[in-house]
């Protein structure tokens, strides 16, 4: 798996995109993308969940796994699901730990705020690798009345600016940024040496990242700072569809799709 380190040291943005699944992290992988995050995006995009806060350690663990398995290079993060981080430090590590011991992952990605920054500290002196998130953090969607743009006042947006340097002083190796006004995020990139990764954030930031299902264009809804740079989901519909018409028609199975033994001694029943 890549390194967390020298990301920034780069002539070309840096990509990220969402996978939650071998065969999907197998091509993303092969397209070129630096990082897959195994985000908890998955409660809604693949769980069926309304939002991601179900979204158990176990479920987040088993697809990590599977995003590690499916790839060998690429670098690997893992979402920390609500609740998961935080109650209790202990348990905090614990959980951190076998995202990397037991699915695989090369660093975790925890939804942060000012109870991150000793959490984030913790972690990467025991040599868990972490990437922060700040800004819309969709784990807080009951707090904050839904997925509205955050960083919209002075007080809000310095509030960002100085909770993204705590988290590069506690060890942090890159920062998320989420729906925030692009000059907030121009700021804090140009303020921090680690990199900073955006989404909904404007074009200043080092690098950018997607939900996959958006860019793929299988998801029903998507935000308005997120784009469709494919159909899959008319792909699979035909594709589909006209397994379907072949199964009810007779043309599948053809011949070429079976064999016959021949030398098999076998009685017809009656």
């Amino acid at each position: 798996m890549s390194t967390t380190r020298g990301l920034r040291d780069r002539d070309e943005p840096i990509t990220m995109l969402t996978a939650y699944d071998a065969l999907t992290a197998g091509i993303v992988e092969d397209c070129g993308i630096d990082i897959i995050l195994v985000g908890d995006s998955m409660g809604t995009t693949v769980l069926g969940y309304d939002n991601t806060l179900p979204v158990t350690l176990e479920e987040a663990k088993s697809r990590t796994a599977a995003v590690a398995r499916g790839t060998d290079e690429v670098l690997v993060v893992a979402d920390m699901p609500f609740l998961s981080v935080g109650v209790d430090e202990a348990q905090t590590v614990r959980n951190a730990g076998e995202m990397l011991k037991d699915a695989g992952a090369d660093a975790v990605k925890l939804e942060s705020g000012p109870h991150t920054v000793e959490t984030t500290k913790r972690l990467t002196q025991l040599g868990i690798p972490v990437m922060a998130h700040l800004g819309l953090t969709p784990q807080h969607v009951n707090q904050l009345g839904g997925y509205t743009r955050q960083g919209t006042t002075t007080e809000a947006a310095e509030e960002i600016l100085s909770l993204a340097v705590d988290h590069e002083a506690a060890g942090a190796f890159a920062l998320v940024l989420e729906h925030v006004p692009a000059n907030v995020a121009s700021l804090v990139t140009d303020r921090l040496e680690i990199p900073t990764i955006g989404i909904g954030a404007g074009s200043d930031c080092d690098g950018q990242v997607l939900v996959g299902t958006d860019v793929m264009g299988l998801s029903e809804q998507i935000p308005p700072f997120a784009e469709p740079f494919g159909d899959l989901k008319r792909e699979m519909t035909e594709a589909i569809e006209a397994y379907r018409e072949a199964v009810e028609s007779g043309a599948f199975p053809a011949a070429e799709h079976s064999h016959i033994q021949e030398d098999l001694d076998l009685e017809e029943t009656q």
